[in-house]
């Protein structure tokens, strides 16, 4: 029997989605299913829509424990096949408030504030000790286990993971899946039977290529419409700013259009997010504070969501999520394509060997296999590696424990160091180390 542990379960809808498909899967239905969390209210939310939705599977014969607090995460891994980790560590209060209003003061905004950025290195400080304490328990008690990590910033986490633990470790972000086929919507270019090509790193892999069912070159029409269509682009059709400007811009400057939303690009480099250029801020429609608007009406959010999957008549459908589809292929050695976040020791040559890429990889009864890809387009792979390289250095903070390493990290993001001084940004990451207190180590 397989048995899939998932790790922060109180994450009631995302756990419907992946543990539905799992219900879903035939090589799965079978499964043991251990979900755990540390707040035992929405933890028994997870378990109560999980277990109706199994009764009302016809073909669902999975079974479900849970586990509560640190004590118990031991046993809650004990014997795993397959892992899911879904945790946030410090929850919106008090970490996201601390990421968002620290450097507020300092004249730094940011939108979601969870990949790159201040708010990204502050986050992945503070998560990476949980998953290494995690990565230990695998080790002692299911070392063949799969660590399925769709927990952000992706490539921080999962590359801290895979470089320096022995635990077997893909990360998932849905942002592929979505990419091309919500282009087409948006340029009004619906196609059924397309295929496309995505690599680069995670948020900002691009869809490199494109194609209709006959293998004809979707590009240069896209191109078209971002050329003659940037009015359309600016300002929607109900006279508001255009709510995915960002990755359009990309393509007309630059040719390529990229995985993740708007509202997080456009905190990923210095270009849209100008405090002395309000008017071009409203222009491009940058959602600032979007991730703490997110949070305040989470929990009206999620009453609505509860009435919905707790409905007698609420049916789980397939979602796009990858997880089911690469355990079921584990287990029945049919292949599953996927996008998945790995090293990548050369896979896309002209990006460091030692960073985190989102590449295609096959998937089958011998484990994940990451395809080469080649080099990027020089323009795309150089906005990459603005990126990458306050990712690795704050794995290594993470790694050696110095406040040096979360200060270049800081200096060479993109956005931070386009708005701060060199002082201003070493005072804030001071400040914001000594806010989040106990939910980071202590930085010499």
């Amino acid at each position: 029997m397989t048995k899939i542990t998932f790790m922060g379960a109180g994450s009631t809808v995302f756990a419907v989605n992946v543990l539905g498909d799992v219900m879903l899967t035939e090589a799965l239905r079978d499964a043991e299913i251990a979900l755990y969390d540390i707040n035992a209210e929405r933890l028994e939310d997870s378990f109560t829509a999980l277990s109706r939705i199994n009764e009302k599977q016809n073909e669902s014969r999975a079974t479900f424990k849970t586990y509560l607090g640190e004590e118990n995460r031991k046993e809650a891994l004990r014997g795993a096949n397959f892992i899911i980790n879904a945790i946030q560590v410090g929850g919106y209060k008090p970490s996201t408030v601390i990421d968002f209003e620290i450097p507020k003061k300092y004249g730094l905004r940011q939108t979601i504030a969870d990949t790159l950025g201040i708010g990204g290195i502050m986050r992945a400080l503070r998560t990476i000790p949980v998953v290494e304490d995690f990565a230990h328990d695998v080790e002692e008690v299911c070392p063949d286990a799969w660590f399925l990590n769709y927990v952000n910033p992706m490539a921080m986490i999962t590359g801290y993971l895979q470089r320096y633990t022995g635990m077997k470790t893909i990360g998932l972000c849905h942002s592929v899946q979505v990419c091309a086929s919500g282009l087409l919507e948006r340029l009004d270019m619906k196609q059924e039977g397309y295929s496309h090509k995505i690599a680069g790193i995670n948020h900002m892999a691009w869809l490199l290529e494109i194609r209709d069912k006959d293998g004809n070159d979707l590009y240069p029409e896209i191109r078209r419409r971002a050329a003659t269509h940037e009015k359309d682009f600016i300002i929607g059709a109900n006279g508001e700013p255009h709510s995915d400007y960002a990755r359009l811009e990309y393509i007309r400057r630059l040719g390529y259009y990229c995985t993740e939303s708007s509202e997080h690009n456009s905190e990923y480099n210095p270009w849209f997010i100008k405090p002395n250029y309000p008017e071009l801020i409203e222009k491009c429609g940058v959602p600032l504070d979007e991730y703490i608007r997110r949070c305040e009406v989470a929990e009206t959010k999620w009453q609505v969501s509860k009435e919905k999957i707790f409905a007698p008549d609420f049916a789980h459908t397939k979602s796009h999520e990858y997880g089911a589809g690469i355990m079921g292929a584990m287990i029945t050695n049919e292949p599953y394509s996927i996008g998945g976040n790995v090293i990548n020791n050369g896979l896309i040559p002209n990006l460091d060997s030692k960073a985190c890429v989102e590449v295609p990889c096959m998937v089958d009864r011998a484990g994940i296999h990451p395809c080469y890809v080649g080099e990027l387009p020089l323009q795309l792979a150089a906005l990459n590696m603005t990126n990458i390289g306050p990712q690795l250095l704050t794995i290594e903070a993470a790694r050696t424990k110095k406040r040096e390493h979360i200060y270049h990290a800081a200096m060479l993001d993109p956005h931070t160091a386009a708005v701060l001084s060199i002082d201003d940004i070493v005072k804030m990451v001071d400040e914001m180390i000594e806010a989040h207190g106990t939910y980071l180590p202590k930085y010499e």
